[in-house]
């Protein structure tokens, strides 16, 4: 049996790999209330409505003390995502004492990978949508130009605030175009991060969903600020366990998570239609 095997360690081990993976997970809000149990469960997401701003005369008395209502908005745990491996004895004793860690490491990465997924699919909530037929170098940069102009008119001022997430593809011509991206040789880059344009970085991810038609191929890209989507999540859930079958150590896990756009118009939809791939 796997020895020293504390559940509340490999979680906190395990979000901590989940954390410094992220793409799109890294860019939401994850501030919530709430604790997530299971599937089917809500977390709320409070804020206030604006504060009133009222002229000043030192002739007139103050207004009475606006009382702040808050907003709450619930995020509910609709995905629920597991891993299960087991390692043979005979492999175990072959290879390093750091097979288990190898193992947790990739199944971080996956559960990564179906989470930043999950983010991208999320396009059809945003509250901008605009349009790039056919993109090339030369044309790439209007749809930055416009999303930051959108974001902008949304109230996100701060260009701090604001991501850009692209596919692989798009950054190429990015690359190729005659903007040059900046990059602060004093800091490592964060996870998918190519750079700041107009200010605001720019991450790359292969999560970020492209649709493939006979008429079209559509990158599904985002620009938003980092309040724009909310994330909650929780590994709920792991375990090590010996099979009944196999002379092997298991370990299983259950990643709880979900997401909602809560500034939808603090998030653009940035479609770019490439040529199709032609049915057969």
């Amino acid at each position: 049996m796997i020895t020293h095997f504390i559940p509340t360690v490999w979680s906190e081990t395990l979000l901590r790999s989940l954390d410094k993976k992220y793409v799109g997970v890294a860019n939401c809000n994850r501030e919530y209330e709430g604790e997530i149990k299971e599937k089917g469960n809500a977390v709320r997401i409070c804020s206030f409505y604006p504060v009133t701003v009222m002229n000043y005369s030192k002739t007139e008395k103050l207004n009475g003390a606006q009382e702040l209502t808050d907003m709450v908005c619930e995020l509910k745990i609709d995905q629920a995502k597991y891993f299960n491996f087991m390692i043979d004895d005979i492999d175990r004793v072959q290879s390093t004492p750091r097979l288990m860690e190898l193992a947790m490491q990739n199944a971080a990465n996956a559960l990564v990978n179906a989470a930043d997924k999950h983010i991208f699919s999320m396009f059809n909530q945003a509250g901008v949508e605009i349009e790039s037929n056919l993109p090339t170098a030369d044309t790439v940069m209007d749809m930055f130009f416009q999303a930051r102009t959108a974001l902008m008119k949304s109230g996100v001022s701060d260009p701090d605030d604001m991501v850009y997430e692209i596919t692989p593809e798009v950054s190429e011509l990015l690359l190729r175009s005659a903007i040059q991206l900046s990059t602060d040789n004093n800091d490592s880059l964060k996870q998918g991060c190519i750079g700041r344009i107009l200010g605001s970085e720019v991450f790359v991810s292969n999560n970020v969903q492209i649709d493939v038609t006979p008429s079209a191929t559509t990158h599904h890209c985002f620009a938003r600020s980092k309040r724009a989507i909310a994330f909650a999540e929780q590994v709920s859930e792991i375990d090590a366990y010996r099979p009944e079958v196999r002379f092997a150590d298991a370990v299983k896990g259950l990643h709880l998570y979900g997401a909602k756009a809560i500034y939808p118009n603090e998030l653009v939809h940035m479609k770019f239609l490439f040529p199709g791939v032609p049915e057969d």
